[in-house]
């Protein structure tokens, strides 16, 4: 029954069939179910903590990371967290708010998220930890709290102020000896990262921060022309090497400037493909079912690039079509797999399904 229901509720037919999906209280309800049974599930876990010694061999993930110890590794957990935040942010009233905020504040703490912080200084070799997808997700996360007005956001928000403070300290340290962008479709990607962190440091007012990143943005990007986007996906991304560039650029540039660079960055064989929908052939696959996520990541970079667009750009348009089409290829596959999508492709989604 249970089944019949979520076919029901994500068909792409029934539901989504000639509308832009929604971020429904019921489609929030089921996509946080995901994140609320991860965050406290500790295995399987896929810890990328380096072992110095033999004391360090017997440290469980919740020893570790008494925080963000769950969802199979921590940069899903730290993006569940802030899913979660982000719902009891804009839906108050969802019927499991209740239980939203009680995994919150446990995993929130005190105590936990200053042990969280403890082990960029305690552990050797920690500089490189989550560099710099991890590091991203944890911006947002604290941009999210923020950017909140809420008694329980402000203690939360206090709270991961020690962690926060560690990364953005060695996001500082890094940039300016960071002389190659890292142009995948997985973790590594340096636009998405830069993107989330830009969204931060304008959040935050922290101004050196968000001019340091403009300018290795330009560094990077902004001689870029026809990108081989035709080439894209490798057999394992969730990202697109160029529309998280674009998607990055859209910020750093005016519009006017923007759509010029846009304009030389695209070629048409390159657009074709990346409107392509990515075939997943085995979503039980670890890897293979990053392919769902790139339907995610390709839908948001799509939305915001349009906005960014002026109503004249014929990509405008047919970017937003398309972000649609991804959206409903992704949202019933999100339900069809196994815990090698549900530790982290609802907070994609939601993400995804946001304006």
């Amino acid at each position: 029954m249970k089944k019949r229901l979520l076919a029901i509720l994500f068909s792409p037919v029934l539901l989504f069939a000639q509308e832009v999906p929604k971020l429904t209280d019921e489609v929030a309800i089921k996509l946080s179910e995901k994140p609320l049974h991860c965050i406290t599930q500790e295995y399987p876990n896929k810890t990328a903590h380096i072992i110095n010694n033999a004391n360090e061999v017997p440290l469980s993930p919740k020893v570790l990371h008494p925080s963000f110890y769950g969802c199979f590794d921590w940069h899903s957990s730290v993006h569940g967290h802030w899913m979660l935040v982000r719902l009891l942010k804009t839906k108050p009233g969802l019927t499991i708010a209740k239980e939203i905020e009680k995994t919150l504040d446990q995993s929130f703490s005190k105590e936990n998220l200053q042990a969280e912080a403890d082990y960029f200084t305690k552990y050797q070799l920690t500089t490189t930890f989550e560099r710099t997808y991890g590091w991203a997700w944890l911006l947002k996360l604290d941009e999210e709290l923020t950017t909140w007005n809420h008694p329980k956001a402000k203690i939360w928000h206090q709270n991961l102020k020690p962690l926060t403070d560690k990364i953005l300290a060695a996001w500082k340290a890094y940039l300016p000896k960071q002389t190659y962008p890292n142009r995948t479709g997985v973790h590594p990607n340096s636009a998405f990262a830069m993107a989330f962190a830009l969204d931060w440091a304008r959040s935050a007012g922290d101004k050196e921060f968000e001019n340091q990143l403009i300018e290795k943005a330009k560094y990077f990007y902004l001689k870029d022309e026809k990108t081989p986007a035709y080439l894209e996906p490798d057999g394992s991304d969730f990202f697109s090497p160029s529309l998280e560039i674009a998607d990055l650029m859209r910020r750093v540039l005016p519009q006017k400037e923007f759509v010029i660079w846009l304009n030389n960055f695209y070629e048409k064989r390159s657009l074709e493909n990346i409107e392509t929908i990515p075939v997943v052939s085995d979503l039980s696959d670890y890897q293979t079912v990053h392919l769902v996520g790139l339907s995610f990541s390709k839908a948001w970079c799509m939305k915001g690039i349009a906005k960014s667009l002026p109503d004249r750009h014929p990509l405008k348009k047919e970017f937003q079509k398309t972000a649609t089409l991804f959206l409903n290829n992704g949202l019933p596959l999100l339900f069809q797999g196994n815990y090698g999508g549900d530790h982290w492709l609802a907070s994609f989604a939601v993400y995804a399904l946001e304006d």
